[in-house]
């Protein structure tokens, strides 16, 4: 006995085929709403949708990110021009995108003697995205990333810790700040 019928009470000859046959018929009934949505006001970010004549990944890919200063303002860079262009040859750009970013640790648990057992890396990025035809700035905000780390005896330990603290705090800016940008590419008026 399967769960349908255990649950429904359908045995015997028809009871299966007619949950099925139900099933199907939903599904049929559904399949025009859905596919109805992405005709209206709603647009896929992942996908190859066309917005203005162009696909949204090869906008993103026409998008120059200035250089940051800093070693995690580096790392920030290459994650977001990587995100964009997929690891291949980046197109002549249209946009340009301007970051600039505020470093911080905070001290947690701290011990007695003033030594902390845990330490937060924060990464607060402001950021302009500049049309390069107008030089108008088409959007602007903010993105944080935030990656705690743990303290121990060790000096080598301590500065590991913290680089990898600093890479994840890093990879959270570029994932966001992208999804950031397909939002403002797939509108109209970008």
């Amino acid at each position: 006995m399967s769960l349908v019928e255990g649950r429904f009470g359908l045995t015997g000859k028809y009871g299966l085929t007619a949950v099925r046959g139900l099933l199907l018929a939903s599904s049929l009934l559904t399949v025009p709403f859905i596919g109805g949505c992405s005709g209206g006001g709603f647009h896929p970010l992942y996908g190859s949708a066309l917005i203005n004549g162009s696909a949204v990944n090869e906008r993103l890919a026409a998008v120059d990110v200035a250089p940051i200063p800093g070693r995690v303002g580096q790392r920030i860079r290459n994650e977001l021009i990587f995100q964009t262009t997929g690891g291949g040859s980046p197109k002549p750009p249209q946009y340009r995108l301007d970051i600039a970013i505020r470093e911080s640790v905070t001290s947690m648990l701290v011990a007695v003697d003033g030594n902390a057992g845990n330490q937060i890396y924060g990464i607060d990025a402001s950021y302009n995205l500049v049309r390069l035809s107008d030089k108008k700035v088409v959007a602007s905000g903010s993105s944080y990333g935030r990656a705690s780390f743990d303290r121990v005896s060790s000096i080598f330990a301590n500065v590991e810790a913290r680089q990898d603290a600093e890479n994840r705090a890093a990879e959270t800016v570029g994932e966001e700040l992208r999804t950031r940008l397909l939002a403002v590419l797939a509108s109209n008026n970008a």
